[in-house]
């Protein structure tokens, strides 16, 4: 007799083996993407959840992963509750670019701001 099409005929280590392929080939694929064009901060986590339903070694990984990643995102709102608007635009735009177009309107109009003396 045929074994019927509710997966039971597929032996757990069938299973294993097919998760360990996929999980894996997503999970280096993402590592590739670290040095190559891509999303790695995506697919490695996606790899890792892949991996996470058969082996607890990956579920600790993901976990980690969580983890690191929830740090990240409280340090990053934390610096950037910390600056204003402008000196966040200052500093990703650079001084040099964001001063430079305001002295030389204020040299036209004859108004001085001390830096030409």
């Amino acid at each position: 007799m045929k074994a019927g099409g509710d997966g039971s005929s597929r032996s757990p280590l069938a299973r294993r083996i097919a998760v360990a392929v996929v999980g894996g080939t997503v999970t280096l694929g993402g590592i590739a993407m670290i040095v190559l064009p891509g999303p790695a901060l995506i697919v490695i986590p996606l790899g890792l959840s892949i991996l996470a339903t058969e082996f607890p070694w990956a579920r600790r990984y993901l976990r980690k992963c969580r983890t690191a990643a929830t740090r990240w995102k409280e340090k990053i709102v934390t610096r950037a509750k910390g600056r204003s608007a402008g000196k966040t635009a200052v500093r990703s735009l650079g001084a040099p670019s964001v001063t430079a177009p305001a002295r030389a309107y204020a040299r036209r109009r004859g108004i001085r701001d001390g830096s030409d003396d």
